[in-house]
């Protein structure tokens, strides 16, 4: 069993500014080589959306992974960035009126109440393309076929196959009554697909090998799951102020979830197995792996 001590945290809080500074400076207000200006209010937008706050989980775990094959910092942050910049992006879309129609983000107003929908949306368009910009700079990685990778992954994490999809799944679950299997497969790829590339992009950089890198995908895999079903624990136990966002919606919009399939308890044991298996598949990294079974532990038990 994994302890969340004092140098975990400090990595994942030391990660978390890092990848700030980061997102501080390719979200400028100066124009870069190939712009032509970047409009005031839709520069405030992105980073009303992306900065000053979060967890940056997504983040850390590319970083760490990377880390645990040697890769360059520098590209892991860019990495890191490009990560917050998409999943910020979602969390704009899903905000609004037409999608789930929240009012609060990490304790602040949305970004279609602190500006309008319109801004909204162009915000998420561009933070979604800025992700995609970030990895195809040679700044990121001198190899131009790491960098094709990285953009491809991300494409199918975060697309029709992935994130985008299972949004869509998810919105269908509201009137439609999903099984178990059904369940899983929105949440694999609404939540887990990006969290699944996030840890395969630190690989990716690291020059992992094949074998290495369907592990590393295989606990990604795991952790995207455990993630989901911790938030879908806060959504019915924990509070608005506590979480910054609302509560309770799921329930109250009829979405299919493993908590309203089952109940809190059980998926508490379903989290706990989660956390084995994913020190299971870690296992043969040794004490490399260290901090991302410790990563395991944080997902599961978080109270954000």
């Amino acid at each position: 069993m994994v302890r969340l001590d004092d140098d975990f945290a400090a990595r994942l809080s030391g990660a978390a500014t890092a990848v700030e500074r980061a997102l501080d400076r390719v979200l400028g207000s100066n124009p870069r080589e190939g712009e032509i200006a970047r409009p005031v209010r839709l520069v405030e937008a992105m980073r009303h959306a992306t900065l000053g706050g979060g967890k940056r989980l997504r983040a850390f775990l590319a970083i760490e992974t990377a880390r645990m094959f040697d890769a360059d910092t520098e590209g892991a942050l860019r990495v890191g960035a490009a990560l917050e910049c998409l999943h910020a992006y979602s969390l704009v879309h899903d905000d609004l009126p037409a999608m789930d129609d929240d009012d609060l983000r990490r304790g602040r107003p949305t970004v279609h109440r602190a500006f309008d929908e319109a801004t909204a949306i162009l915000a998420g368009d561009a933070l979604q393309t800025l992700a995609f910009d970030i990895l195809a700079d040679p700044a990121t990685d001198v190899d131009p076929l790491v960098r094709a990778d990285l953009v491809l992954g991300l494409a199918r994490a975060s697309g029709l196959g992935g994130m985008a999809g299972g949004q869509m799944l998810d919105l269908q679950a509201e009137t439609e009554t999903p099984d178990e299997v059904a369940i899983r497969r929105l949440q694999a790829m609404k939540t887990g697909a990006l969290i699944r590339f996030s840890c395969e992009a630190g690989a990716l950089l690291g020059r992992a090998s094949a074998d290495d890198r369907a592990r590393i995908r295989r606990f990604g895999e795991i952790i995207g799951l455990a993630f989901q079903l911790a938030d879908d624990i806060l959504d019915e136990t924990a509070t608005t102020e506590a979480l910054g966002k609302a509560t309770g919606k799921d329930s109250s919009r009829g979405k299919g979830t493993l908590v309203g399939l089952y109940g809190v308890t059980p998926v508490r044991a379903m989290l706990d197995d989660l956390v084995l298996e994913a020190e299971g598949v870690l296992a043969p990294f040794g004490n490399r792996a260290e901090t991302l079974a410790a990563a395991a532990h944080f997902v599961a038990i978080r109270e954000v």
